[in-house]
């Protein structure tokens, strides 16, 4: 039986579905008007994706369904909580957020442009390299910006990302090479460390967010 509960949640979930493949090069908006940010209704189904080989579309709805998951819970942050900082080695909710976008941006260089790991343009590295990095610069460059800001940084390169992967088969998300070392990977290893590399930060960001001093 259904419940009222689950009809309104699904409701929700489909008023806030992606709309269209092109959806994330619309011009920057906020958060409450971008599609490109918000959960489709398919995000806890894991699997082939229309208009995607099986096992690209696959990997596709995994990254999707996490990414749900942290915009879920970063979405309505302050400017003041995502600069917040719990000591003075630590990295910002902020920082963090464009950090995700720079390492989605570099695996994109690695996989799609088939470049060796560091070897992009300088313009390429002066607007990446600092959250890609993080560390002491990150601290002192990636703060006073709004939520909407890395939402929409977050979306813009994902949706490189779908673009790209929609033009890939399975052969090439098996394609193996040397990449850990002397360690044999495969480009579906590679993006879905993307995705587990933002699991990671989430918890990261969870845990900052129960720690902030309370309003």
């Amino acid at each position: 039986m259904k419940t009222k509960s689950t009809k309104s949640r699904r409701n929700f979930l489909k008023k806030t579905s992606l709309i269209g493949t092109g959806i994330g090069m619309l011009p920057l908006m906020s958060y409450a008007n971008n599609p490109a940010v918000l959960p489709p209704d398919n995000m806890y189904l894991i699997g082939p994706r229309e208009g995607y080989s099986p096992q690209v579309g696959t990997l596709l709805s995994t990254m999707t369904m996490m990414r749900a998951w942290l915009v879920r819970s970063v979405k309505d942050l302050s400017i003041e909580e995502l600069d917040f900082q719990i000591d003075d080695k630590s990295n910002s909710i902020g920082a963090m957020l464009l950090h995700l976008a720079a390492t989605e941006r570099y695996y994109q260089l690695n996989t799609f442009n088939d470049m060796k790991w560091g070897s992009w343009s300088d313009e390429i590295k002066k607007e990446w390299d600092v959250p890609m990095n993080l560390g002491e610069k990150g601290r002192q460059e990636i703060q006073g910006n709004s939520i909407d800001y890395y939402l929409n940084k977050l979306a813009e390169v994902r949706a490189e990302t779908e673009k790209e992967f929609a033009k890939r088969d399975d052969e090439w998300v098996m394609k193996s090479e040397p990449f850990f070392g002397d360690l044999p990977t495969n480009n579906y290893c590679k993006w879905f460390h993307v995705c587990e590399h933002e699991s990671n930060h989430r918890g990261q960001i969870k845990f900052i967010m129960k720690r902030m001093p309370a309003a």
